[in-house]
């Protein structure tokens, strides 16, 4: 493993906005401050052809970087789009259907793991990881407590990777990586940094390298 590979890694959540050159800029700008393990992009309210104009522009610049592009909401955009992979929000019964259609060509993540019990469930079904919190949670500096507590549990005990939604404060990272999950996401801590996203991502990556805990290789 690479020093990087031996700890906990960013994962980006691309925030709404309807400029996809914005967008397109400024996720070049938080892919240019350092390692990026995976970049997910929802849909929000945008209409399949508006989501599949958007996917096409960003998974060549998020592959280019050498992360990950991941698509959460139609999946016929992630095919067309050539993404690496999906992030399901939606029920077990799709979730299961898209993991017996796309992997593992694909990865396909879940989300809406609320509680232990719904984290298992979705566990069972063998997804590539599970995502803890909401996109949108990032309502506060600090990653909500009872993420922290699933991801804290969920990784001392099962081996899918989890991700753990941050704050919207970069100086959330460390408490994320604590819990010993694979990943952290950030959206605003990122996207709506006082010093930009290429900042914000250099100093994520800085807390991660000097505060998260290390795996066995």
């Amino acid at each position: 493993m690479t020093d990087v590979e031996n700890r906990c890694r960013l994962v980006l959540i691309l925030p709404p906005g309807d400029d996809e050159q914005i967008l397109s800029d400024r996720l070049e700008a938080a892919l240019a401050g350092g390692d990026v393990a995976t970049v997910i992009v929802p849909q929000y309210d945008r209409n399949d052809g508006q989501f599949q104009s958007l996917a096409e522009r960003l998974v060549p610049i998020i592959q280019n970087a050498g992360a990950a592009a991941l698509l959460s909401g139609d999946s016929r955009v992630a095919g067309r789009a050539k993404a690496d992979g999906l992030h399901m929000q939606s029920s077990l019964q799709d979730l299961e259907d898209a993991i017996t259609k796309f992997t593992p060509k694909m990865i396909v993540g879940a989300g809406g793991a609320t509680e232990r019990h719904k984290a298992l469930e979705i566990g069972e079904l063998q997804p590539d990881y599970i995502f803890f919190g909401k996109f949108d949670g990032d309502i506060k500096p600090e990653p909500h407590p009872k993420n922290l507590a699933l991801a804290e549990w969920w990784a001392s005990m099962v081996e899918i990777p989890c991700i753990v939604m941050g704050g919207n404060e970069v100086a959330s990272v460390p408490p994320a990586a604590e819990t010993g999950a694979e990943f952290v996401a950030l959206r605003d801590a990122v996207f709506n940094h006082a010093d930009g996203p290429e900042r914000a991502v250099a100093e994520a990556n800085r807390l991660l390298d000097e505060k998260a805990p290390r795996f066995d290789a």
